[in-house]
């Protein structure tokens, strides 16, 4: 490199090999600048003078605390200069025609230790609060009318976004394509399932179509709503396009804007460092919370089976009300004499009478009982669903990661070891000096493979570390189910209560007392 490239555009390919080497040992891993606090390190290697050193800094260009890499080259030039015992200022820069000599640091893996050790906190910690998950958007998922056609066709629904305030009209398939990317591009986090696009067989046999329908609305709106909250889904391309494309093909949209970007671990700036982040006990840990995790899934299941029921229940109680009701209202209506075995004081007929009008307030306690039901399924049984979709994600994250990127290692660790035995043979065998050549040239392509495979394994367990936090910030949604419920409780028992002492007085009327029919037994 000469001075003439110094102190213009530089030329990568006349930059010295050393030079990129000591340059890659020390730079910020996220980014191309070297830290002042690394360059001072380095300089203190160089056995110069301090007044030497004091030249050198002079001469460098430190803006914000960071060497930009065309001034830290020129660093190791004047380094280098002053180490041959010349002055190292840019006049001497300008005269030299030659290429710079190589500067006298040692070896450059030696010097990844001046580096200075990244926060970790800024990197690997999820820095969330469930309200700042929950405050990134509400997308409301509605049906739209249903247009003529077969069984489950032409079904569309309305999708709008608190956040871009607008609203797109999506099929189940696009949903499909939607989430096919996703996976595609974010292969290492905690991609929610879609719900069954069809009724399995048996289904129908217990539930209606219209049932199903909605359910898959339901899971559809609970999926969008987990993705647009990520932190990472929330600020990529394909999250914006699914909830703001309003042109005719969104499904190509959604492939070309996936194909552009390529996966997360091609664009992630940590991703091919992220070794380097990983706590030395990571796998223990990850061990260890996949088995917390999996303990609270499996009582949040519970949870949801048992709010299920009772939702059930309030809405059979509706039931069994309006029908108690109304068998209140054809005794009541039953207008056939009395005979003449009744005795001529009964008050049967006026009483019957007065059964009937009862059947209203008995109505009025079924539809109390009905909104208690879809109260407790709306507003308990559905954020358990959320939850347990998001759990229910990372497990199947967890299972992503062990059959796919450690299965992959484990097949690239056997692909080279076959290769490497090959190669022991032919050599012992004395093949043709081609073949052998051709040999080498696979083993050196497996072993580019092998290390890839092997970033990829450890950006993966970043990935998980991450989620793993992620799904411990959305913990504290138990206590907005938990007063939800509560609340709904509250609220059947009033309102359900009202109505009985409303209802009260008309017994004591209709028994002839204040105080209602007196005790049987």
């Amino acid at each position: 490199m000469t001075a003439r490239d110094m102190a213009g555009e530089i030329n990568e390919g006349s930059v010295p090999a050393y030079y990129k080497e000591v340059y890659e040992a020390v730079r910020c891993r996220t980014d191309e600048k070297i830290q002042l606090e690394v360059f001072q390190r380095l300089l203190q290697r160089t056995d110069l003078s301090k007044a030497a050193l004091k030249q050198i800094a002079e001469h460098v260009d430190s803006a914000d605390g960071f060497l930009s890499k065309l001034s830290f080259y020129k660093a190791l030039a004047l380094i280098a200069l002053a180490q041959q015992g010349k002055q190292p200022t840019p006049k001497l820069l300008a005269n030299c025609i030659q290429e710079f000599p190589k500067p006298h640091l040692g070896e450059p893996r030696e010097l990844s230790a001046l580096r200075m050790q990244p926060a970790q906190d800024d990197a690997l910690t999820v820095s969330q609060t469930l309200d700042k998950l929950l405050s990134r958007d509400t997308v409301q998922v509605e049906l739209i009318p249903e247009k003529k056609g077969l069984f489950l066709k032409h079904v569309e629904y309305q999708v709008t976004s608190q956040r871009y305030k607008m609203s797109v009209y999506r099929r189940y398939s696009d949903f499909d394509v939607f989430h096919e990317v996703l996976l595609q591009r974010f292969a290492y986090r905690v991609v929610p399932a879609l719900p069954p696009k069809r009724m399995l067989k048996g289904v129908l046999t217990s539930v209606s179509e219209r049932e199903f329908i909605e359910g898959r609305r339901r899971a559809l709106g609970r999926f969008i709503n987990l993705v647009a909250r990520h932190p990472l889904f929330s600020e990529d391309e394909l999250v914006k396009t699914f909830l703001t494309f309003s042109g005719s093909d969104v499904q190509t949209k959604l492939r070309d804007t996936c194909r552009k970007m390529g996966d997360e671990f091609m664009t992630n700036r940590t991703a091919a460092q992220a070794k380097e982040y990983l706590p030395a006990d990571i796998q223990a840990q990850f061990s260890a919370s996949r088995e917390l995790i999996r303990n609270i899934h499996n009582s949040f299941q519970r949870l949801r089976d048992r709010a299920e029921k009772m939702a059930e229940r309030s809405k059979e109680n509706a039931t069994d009300l309006l029908m108690f009701g109304r068998e209140l209202s054809t005794l009541g209506s039953d207008a056939s004499p009395l005979p003449s075995l009744a005795s001529s004081q009964s008050t049967w007929g006026a009483l019957r009478h007065s059964l009937k009008n009862l059947s209203v307030e008995f109505s009025v306690l079924s539809d109390k009982a009905a909104q208690q039901g879809r109260r407790e399924e709306d507003d308990v049984v559905e954020k358990l669903n959320f939850f347990l979709d998001l759990l229910q994600s990372y497990r199947d994250l967890c299972e992503r990661h062990e059959k796919g990127v450690l299965h992959e290692h484990q097949k690239a660790l056997h692909k080279y070891s076959v290769m490497k035995r090959q190669m022991l043979s032919a050599t012992v065998q004395s093949k043709e000096p081609s073949s052998v050549e051709q040999l080498e040239s696979r083993i050196v392509q497996q072993e580019n493979a092998i290390q890839t495979v092997e970033l990829r394994n450890y950006f993966s367990l970043f990935c998980l570390h991450q989620e793993t936090q992620l799904i411990f910030t959305y913990l504290p949604v138990t206590s907005h189910i938990l007063g939800a419920f509560v609340n709904s409780q509250v609220r059947g028992h009033r309102e359900m209560g009202e109505v009985w002492n409303e209802l009260q007085p008309k017994l004591g009327f209709l028994f002839g007392g204040k105080n209602g029919p007196k005790p049987l037994v």
